[in-house]
């Protein structure tokens, strides 16, 4: 009985681990997915398992449609507006890569979902005392 109230508590702090997450460390959090989404979308194209590349591609474009809709490109100018083009070119190619399941498409894109996710990583570490 007490461990069980254990494992709820600890679900809900789970949970709401992420309510409290920063902006910061939710963005983290979303490119982190991304990398790892897109790559077992990949895998599974190559395990030729149509449902699982489709769930996890759709799960990395859901995350670059949520990055372009909290860029603030007022804010940020130039910079804003070239992160928004490569959001953009990401999330198209992950179209062109689901409707093709094209591995191909996906080892082009990786990379670049990658030096996303290293830029916010740096971004993040240099906001907080380069530690």
């Amino acid at each position: 009985m007490a461990m069980n109230a254990y494992g709820n508590a600890f679900n809900t702090y789970k949970s709401n681990s992420v309510n409290f997450a920063s902006k910061d460390q939710l963005l983290l959090m979303l490119v982190d997915g991304a990398a790892k989404f897109s790559k077992i979308g990949r895998q599974a194209m190559v395990d030729k398992d149509v449902k699982k590349a489709h769930e996890n591609i759709v799960k990395t474009q859901n995350i670059f449609y949520e990055l372009m809709a909290t860029l603030d490109v007022a804010k940020g100018g130039e910079w804003a507006e070239s992160l928004m083009q490569v959001y953009d070119f990401i999330a198209r190619r992950l179209t062109e890569a689901n409707i093709k399941k094209s591995e191909e498409i996906m080892n082009e894109i990786i990379p670049l979902i990658e030096d996303v996710r290293d830029t916010w990583n740096e971004a993040y570490k240099k906001s907080k005392g380069g530690k």
